[in-house]
């Protein structure tokens, strides 16, 4: 029972693993049929999109995935596109069909230049995203985004926000990180931010004991030195 038990566990690992950093960009072939202000916002033809909005183009049209022109631009890391949009009036939290904004594709795309001017300009870190109920700061912690999770931590994102999962940015730095460089320093920023060191997942298991359990050491001497249990 046991091992079921386990083996099920590490099959739900390795699904959210895979979810999480799946998101869907256009296509070569979307993009290609795009017209109007999404193929303006995944050229970063920021005169073009200038001129759409003067004659009262919709900024937020949606593709048939659900992408905002926004989105269109920040997964193809077009800032100019984005700043134009964003001057013009569109809404930068808007969210496509897998409810993903525009600050959690740049933060799973390991985007920070994108990440702080969509901060910059006015998008939020604090929107609850994605399919699991989460937020841009525990995804960048569940891919040891470390850079990401700075800007994010900075920007006010929720240190302690639970997903439906059961799990925080804490828990998923280490769960479905690898224990290298980058997971730690993820982890280490939270604990810096003020995490909470003690929640819990579903399970009872605090972050310590998951990180000891996986013998990820540095991550058990950062943890252990501020105090968690």
């Amino acid at each position: 029972m046991k091992y079921g038990k386990a083996l099920i566990w590490m099959v739900s690992l390795a699904g959210v693993a895979a979810s999480v950093s799946a998101q869907v960009p256009p296509s070569a072939a979307e993009t290609t049929r795009y017209t109007s202000l999404l193929s303006a916002a995944a050229r970063g033809d920021g005169a073009e999109i200038n001129r759409l909005a003067a004659s009262g183009t919709n900024l937020d049209v949606r593709d048939d995935y659900g992408r905002t022109p926004l989105h269109v631009a920040t997964f193809a890391k077009q800032r100019e596109a984005i700043a134009v949009l964003a001057k013009a009036g569109a809404d930068l939290n808007a969210q496509e069909r897998d409810r993903y904004d525009a600050v959690t594709i740049a933060s799973v795309a390991d985007d920070p230049e994108t990440l702080r001017l969509l901060i910059k300009l006015g998008a939020s870190a604090k929107r609850i995203t994605s399919r699991y109920n989460g937020t841009a700061l525990i995804a960048a912690a569940h891919l040891g985004h470390d850079e990401v999770t700075r800007i994010l931590i900075e920007a006010g994102a929720p240190l302690d926000h639970v997903n439906n999962l059961g799990w925080t940015a804490l828990i998923e730095s280490i769960v479905l990180g690898n224990g290298g460089p980058r997971h730690t320093e993820t982890l280490r920023l939270l604990v810096q931010a003020g995490a909470n060191l003690n929640l819990a997942d579903r399970r009872g298991e605090t972050p310590l004991a998951l990180a000891r359990a996986r013998r990820y050491q540095a991550m058990v001497v950062i943890l252990e030195k501020a105090g968690a249990k």
